[in-house]
Order: structure tokens, then C-alpha cells, then sequence
């Protein structure tokens, strides 16, 4: 698997949704998988990224869907609708889990490296992650956390300054 991390500068960290929706349609345009945007429990960030895919270009719109459902620390419950299949889902998914099965690209915002939601699902096997860092101490000292975990997992690491 291809770990890639955005090392963003301030002007990039002070405007983060802008540069998701910059990321997300990137990725949109260069390949037809699906892309997951994992995000900590937190349903402030869920709603503004969630209004900003859908207003990111004055002409058009990201086409996403938010998946409802337990975090991997909480039971699963089976009254909350769970779509695992990656064809009926929208090409963007924002989630605060890994759907089973899920096939594609993940855009992590999490402290938390890739594989740890990974190891809640079953089959999941995403093809490419992408790790934003911001220019703080905390982010900068998450990002080596998940570089050395990703590292001993034998992915293949790049990073990008932008």
C-alpha cells in the first residue's frame, strides 16, 4: 500500500477544508476508485466538510455521502443503516469508520494510522492513504507516530510539501 503525507504549510493548515476538497477532487480526477474520508468522532468537522464538498466549486460539487454508524470503539447497533457495498455508495464517503470490504483511497484526518480501522472491518484493503500534517507540534509529532507504524508495516512512504 502507497502511504502519501501532505506536509501543509500554514496557508494550507489555516484553510484545511479548502485543501480536503482540493485533495478529494484531485484524487476524483486521477482515478475512478472510491475515496474515504475517515474523520475522528466529531460531528462539527463531519457537518462543515460535509457542507463544504457540496459548495467546494461555484460551478459544480463533490458528490459524497456520509456512512452513519458506530465508531470501532462503540458496538455495532444494528438499528443505524450500514452499506458495505462500495458500487451503491457515492464516490466520496465521509465516515468515522472503515466500511467492510472497502476497496479504494483514504484520506485520513484521524490521529490514527490507517490500519487500526482497518483491523475493526472485514476485508477492508484500501489501495492508497493520504495523512495530512499540519505545521504544529501535535500534528507533526502524530505524523511521526503514524510514518514509524506505517514504516514497520512495510508500505511505501512519500511526502509532499504543499
Amino acid at each position: 500500500m502507497n502511504i502519501s503525507f501532505y506536509i501543509l504549510s500554514e496557508s494550507k493548515a489555516q484553510d484545511i477544508l479548502g485543501f480536503i476538497c482540493q485533495l478529494t477532487q484531485t484524487a476524483l480526477n486521477k482515478s475512478s476508485q472510491p475515496l474515504l474520508i475517515l474523520i475522528d468522532k466529531d460531528d462539527e468537522l463531519l457537518s462543515t466538510l460535509d457542507e463544504a464538498l457540496w459548495s467546494y466549486d461555484g460551478a459544480s460539487f463533490i458528490p459524497h455521502q456520509r456512512l452513519l454508524h458506530a465508531t470501532i470503539s462503540e458496538p455495532k447497533d444494528a438499528s443505524k443503516p450500514v452499506q458495505d457495498n462500495n458500487e451503491a455508495l457515492a464516490p466520496v464517503l465521509l465516515s468515522s469508520y472503515m466500511p467492510a470490504d472497502f476497496k479504494g483511497i483514504v484520506l485520513n484526518t484521524t490521529i490514527h494510522p490507517v490500519n487500526r480501522f482497518m483491523a475493526a472491518t472485514n476485508n477492508a484493503q484500501p489501495t492508497r492513504v493520504l495523512e495530512l500534517i499540519k505545521p504544529d507540534p501535535e500534528s507533526t509529532q502524530e505524523g511521526r507516530h503514524k510514518y514509524k507504524a506505517y514504516q514497520q508495516l512495510g508500505y511505501e512512504l512519500t511526502h509532499f510539501k504543499v
